[in-house]
């Protein structure tokens, strides 16, 4: 039997040793999947057998929309209790989806201490940096001796996410360094903290955007990164798990936009939801595809003339789109990594330019032969020769620029970008090719 019938099992037969067993054998992630099928009156049953504790494992994982649910079915005074085993972080990220009265009457039951962290961490953005760490974390002045550095690990750390590295502070509280738990075990017990720590320690600061935090930690292969306000004094940390969770969002959140889908777009939403959502990139989209329409209306009476002009008509703009989007992949992909912008890298559009003339070249080649023996008319694997180089051009040309322009102009590269792209292949290709079809008109009767 599949993880949630084994629990709808055990929750209607109210065995709660066989749930907790089921619980207690899985990761915690696989039984927050197999609750996303549950209505809520099962879920409310199956919380209320468990405790604080594993509520908490639970909701950590959850995706969004069942950490609403299974907040919406709890009383204030129960998710209270399980916020206590859960990290200030991950609470913040709750609270920040539940409604205002809701929250300041869970912040004003959690002790003073806690509710001041939550609320200060509540004051960033999601996206940012301030937004995503969590203040769980060890830092220890530079005078302190191995000895007394190690007291301090066995007593904060039950009570941080990490203790694989330590931070290094001044009598300032400002951050100087950090320092490997393994240094640390293997020096003597009389050597200083600031000794043996490496004071090239990277930082962010609490405003940075999120994406620009996973390349600092990408680059240089951090498992920790520390936040600090101006003056230098850490404020928190993030963690690489939160570091991948922000990747798999910002990578799925660009390739739902680059097809004009909004980021929150799951399958199984309502109709009218998705409907809101798409809707509006669809009516663009029919309003580019009246152009390229119009295109090929200017040309009808040279296509009514040469039949075969119809049929190959697909295949120019076809690889224009194509061509284009594999452009359109890697400047993207650049421009996330943070490698690529206008004002620097313009110039190498000509290398766009370049690979679409060889790549229109041996394709429009393939073609023009293609159409010859089908049609046994040399000028038209002529036109589409020709017709084919000039639109992977423009495919080169628009697929490196459209990105770039929308970056430029403070818009994420991946909205649309398709759209545009597709607009000015297919017009550009149609034009080309019954521009060419016409000059050669006589040839092809």
């Amino acid at each position: 039997m599949e993880l949630n019938e084994l629990l709808l099992n055990a929750v209607a037969n109210q065995n709660v040793r066989e749930l907790k067993e089921l619980i207690d054998d899985h990761y915690p992630v696989d039984v927050a999947t197999a609750l996303f099928e549950f209505e809520d009156e099962e879920l409310a049953a199956l919380l209320n057998l468990l405790d604080a504790k594993e509520i908490a494992a639970i909701i950590e994982e959850a995706e969004e929309e069942l950490q609403q649910g299974m907040i919406g079915l709890l009383d204030s005074r129960k998710i209270v209790k399980f916020f206590a085993y859960m990290s200030p972080d991950d609470i913040t990220d709750i609270l920040g989806t539940i409604s205002v009265g809701q929250r300041k009457e869970i912040l004003g039951m959690m002790k003073k201490s806690d509710s001041n962290e939550i609320q200060m961490l509540l004051g960033y953005g999601p996206d940012t940096a301030g937004g995503i760490m969590t203040t769980k974390y060890i830092a220890l002045r530079n005078e302190l001796s191995m000895k007394d550095v190690l007291q301090e690990i066995r007593r904060i750390g039950p009570k941080t996410e990490i203790i694989e590295t330590i931070f290094v502070v001044d009598k300032a509280n400002e951050l100087i360094g950090s320092a490997d738990l393994r240094d640390i075990l293997a020096s003597a017990e009389d050597i200083s903290l600031e000794e043996i720590m490496n004071d090239n320690v990277l930082s962010v600061r609490p405003e940075t955007d999120q994406e620009e935090v996973s390349l600092i930690v990408s680059k240089y292969d951090l498992k920790v990164i520390p936040v600090v306000n101006r003056r230098n004094v850490i404020l928190g940390i993030i963690t690489i798990d939160d570091i991948i969770d922000v990747i798999v969002e910002e990578q799925t959140e660009d390739l739902l936009m680059l097809s004009g889908v909004s980021k929150d777009e799951k399958v199984g939403n309502k109709i009218s939801t998705s409907v809101v959502r798409r809707l509006p990139w669809l009516v663009i989209n029919l309003m580019t595809a009246f152009l390229a329409s119009f295109t090929v209306g200017m040309f009808e009476d040279v296509i009514i003339q040469v039949v075969a002009l119809a049929a190959a008509m697909p295949i120019v703009t076809g690889m224009g789109g194509n061509a284009g989007s594999q452009t359109l992949s890697v400047v993207i992909r650049s421009i996330a990594l943070g490698e690529v912008d206008i004002k620097n890298d313009w110039k190498y559009v000509f290398n766009e330019v370049g690979l679409g003339l060889v790549n229109g070249s041996v394709t429009g080649l393939i073609t023009g032969i293609i159409l010859y023996l089908r049609y046994d008319n040399f000028f038209l694997g002529l036109i589409i020769f020709i017709a084919m180089i000039g639109n992977l051009i423009i495919a080169g040309f628009f697929g490196f620029l459209i990105p770039l322009a929308l970056k430029k102009w403070n818009l994420d590269p991946a909205i649309s970008s398709s759209i545009f792209l597709t607009t000015a292949t297919d017009v550009f290709g149609f034009f080309l090719f019954l521009s060419l079809a016409k000059m050669f008109l006589p040839h092809l009767l």
